[in-house]
């Protein structure tokens, strides 16, 4: 009993709402080495399993890139154990989203990875995002229809980044469908999506990109693609977020909130300081986060540990 409450620690759940739960998005950054993950890893050292001691949930990526391949997915699994509230949420392969041209061979290695998942009752959603070029037009919105029907047997959400989608008959459909809408927060540059707290089925999501309004649009070679989310979200940028959370889980039973400004580990610092607020106390913070940013020292759970000399 003793290890769930200690895995599950950092648990934000608002009084008379749904189940909250708060982590980044993916975990495999090189930049994270002494910032969110320890300089020196021991031997069986996995990064899912160091985050689940911290988060309840985390965004998988790579399935954007690439399928799920089934045995990475049974061995994630593996190592979230010893948090029972953790849940994975995880990202629709791109050629879905960006390029629009998968095959139904790309279909069946897509599921062949999220069926592991579902199977072990790990899968709380199943993301669609869609870039800012994706307007709502009759072409594109047709071609959601029959994506969300395609994939209609999995737990969906539906990220959308242009104004234009922002229309009652699209949070109609999304409801006819029970598929979330994904709250984001984003550079407003031009007819960007702005903040909102849309609930439109039982999974809630809400993701936070960062505010680098230089480089996120930008197509100069020079910039590293990691600039685009650069960015640490002050304690009063996140605060009226906390309050949109709180509004989701009114009407939905589970909550996804994802940090994905990943550079240096800034998503885990603003993750931890969004549970805080939500749980209004003290949270567990990994050491080498803690070292690299004093601010989290206000919010952490107990004191620093001793450094290590040899």
């Amino acid at each position: 009993m003793a290890e769930l409450e200690r895995a599950s620690a950092n648990k934000a759940r608002p009084q008379g709402s749904g189940t909250v739960r708060i982590g980044v998005a993916g975990w495999s950054y090189a930049d994270w080495k002494g910032f969110v993950y320890p300089e020196r890893k021991a031997k069986g050292f996995h990064e899912a399993e160091y985050l689940a001691q911290f988060f309840d949930t985390i965004e998988i990526n790579t399935s954007f890139y690439g399928p799920i391949r089934p045995e990475h997915a049974k061995l994630w699994l593996e190592k979230v154990t010893a948090n029972a509230q953790f849940v994975f949420t995880a990202k629709l392969l791109q050629r879905f989203t960006h390029d629009l041209s998968a095959t139904a061979a790309d279909e069946k290695e897509v599921r062949a990875g999220f069926d592991v998942l579902r199977a072990a009752e790990k899968l709380g959603a199943v993301l669609m995002q869609f870039p800012f070029s994706f307007h709502r037009t009759v072409e594109n919105r047709t071609y959601l229809e029959k994506l969300l029907k395609r994939f209609a047997d999995y737990p969906l959400v539906v990220e959308v980044r242009h104004a234009t989608w922002n229309a009652p008959e699209v949070f109609e459909l999304l409801r006819e469908r029970s598929v979330g809408f994904c709250n984001i927060d984003q550079p407003l540059i031009g007819r960007s999506l702005k903040p909102s707290a849309e609930r439109t089925a039982p999974a809630g999501y809400v993701r936070l990109h960062g505010r680098r309004y230089d480089t996120w649009f930008t197509d100069d070679p020079d910039v590293p693609q990691h600039e685009r989310y650069n960015y640490l979200y002050s304690a009063d940028e996140l605060k009226p977020w906390a309050e949109r959370v709180k509004r989701v889980a009114e009407d939905a039973s589970d909550v996804y909130v994802v940090t994905n400004n990943h550079y240096q580990g800034k998503a885990a610092v603003n993750a931890l300081e969004l549970i805080a607020m939500l749980k209004d106390a003290k949270v567990k913070v990994p050491g080498p986060l803690r070292a690299k940013y004093p601010e989290l020292e206000k919010i952490a759970d107990g004191p620093a540990a001793e450094p290590k000399l040899f």
